[in-house]
């Protein structure tokens, strides 16, 4: 499938089962107290068998394309650890996890599966926002000694401080489909009205000034 087929099929995907739900008028409100139009919760994927075979086939189709020397799928803890076992199903690859902190009891590891020193790593998240979780476990594998390719997500924002961090680290994401296109598809589907997207795009852009509340 063509990339931008891809991204848009998703796109829809995500906004059918409100994995990605718009709500402009009514803001949802993040724990850092920042109201926002939007809500995402891509675990829902699991759930919707149709969604999940677009989203792990088109996860598959990602990595093959931008990463060929792949070797090992490592899945973010929690939410990217089935869409890791699944997609390294497809392809036939090793996979493994990254824990957001080592076990206090056995082995006591943060890495969960085998991995090799020099291995060729893809690290598979469900959502890029301002990208400092998923940062973590790429210097947790690097630390264990891993190539970190890049990583595969489901959907990013685009915000720009997860754009700079990814950058500063030298890190790469591909994502399946973006704030942008999922914005644009919402509105051509009647989900949110046409004026709101530009609404959208200020706050992706900005999310810390409320502006975007208004028309």
């Amino acid at each position: 499938m063509k990339r931008e087929e891809l991204n848009q099929l998703i796109a829809k995907d995500l906004l059918k089962i409100k994995a990605v739900f718009f709500r402009p008028e009514e803001p949802f409100t993040w724990a850092s107290g920042i109201k926002s139009p939007v809500y995402c919760d891509n675990r829902l994927t699991l759930t919707a068998p149709e969604v999940r075979t677009d989203v792990e086939k088109g996860l598959a189709q990602l990595i093959g394309e931008e990463y060929p020397g792949v070797e090992v799928l490592m899945g973010t803890s929690t939410a990217g650890i089935a869409h890791a076992a699944i997609t390294a199903h497809i392809m036939g690859l090793p996979m493994g996890y990254v824990r957001s902190g080592a076990k206090d009891h056995g082995r006591q590891n943060q890495i969960e599966g085998k991995l090799e020193p020099g291995q060729k790593v893809v690290v598979v998240e469900d959502l890029i926002s301002t990208g400092g979780s998923v940062l973590e476990v790429v210097d947790v594998l690097r630390q264990a000694g891993a190539e970190v390719l890049g990583i595969v997500s489901i959907f990013t924002y685009g915000m720009q401080k997860g754009l700079d961090r990814l950058a500063a680290a030298n890190v790469k994401n591909v994502s399946l489909t973006n704030f942008d296109i999922i914005a644009e598809e919402a509105a051509k589907e009647g989900y949110i009205r046409p004026e709101d997207v530009s609404r959208l795009i200020r706050f992706r852009n900005n999310p810390s000034d409320e502006s975007w509340a208004t028309l």
